[in-house]
């Protein structure tokens, strides 16, 4: 069994990921507010308030982390731009999720975290296997999980999403190390 540390930190050439910080929420909340980044998602709802963004951060420091991993994607000198997470499903397979605030969308961050998530999820937490999907209306997201090596599964699941109110088409994806 491999030993994860207590809180930690991914370094890439723009980005550090690391655990969410009671520093973070006021950006959490600020980036979450935006609905058209809420109804991406499955879990967060919309509208946003401060005290889901602290709920959030609480959480996100008791996870056990042999199980589910949550980081804060920072950009130098800007702070929090977003949140990938990856979680330990009922099925027991890794799945991956992320966002990043609308102010930063389109600049190639979200697949420089996914692939180095990726890369620490097989090097230190010993993953060969990661699911993922996005909602068939998010052409971006698959463009992103694409980039990091995710394969289209052919399966298309109606996942819930929080913020809309309703389920929605999710093309699935795999990533093998």
């Amino acid at each position: 069994m491999c030993v994860i540390e207590e809180r930690p930190v991914i370094e890439t050439q723009r980005l550090t990921l690391r655990v969410p910080a009671k520093a973070d929420v006021e950006r959490v909340a600020a980036f979450c507010v935006d609905h058209d980044v809420a109804r991406m998602t499955t879990r967060m709802p919309s509208p946003y308030t401060r005290a889901h963004a602290e709920d959030f951060v609480v959480r996100c420091g008791t996870q056990d982390r042999a199980r589910d991993n949550t980081f804060a994607i920072e950009l130098a000198e800007e702070g929090l731009i977003g949140v990938l997470g990856m979680f330990t499903t009922a099925e027991d397979q890794v799945e991956l999720g992320y966002w990043i605030g609308r102010p930063y969308w389109g600049r190639g961050y979200a697949s420089e975290a996914t692939k180095a998530a990726l890369d620490w999820a097989r090097a230190t937490w010993r993953k060969r296997y990661v699911v993922a999907g996005h909602f068939a209306d998010n052409e971006a997201s698959g463009r992103v999980l694409v980039k990091a090596g995710f394969l289209y599964t052919g399966v298309v699941e109606h996942k819930p999403s929080i913020a809309r109110g309703e389920s929605a088409a999710t093309r699935m994806m795999v990533w093998l190390a």
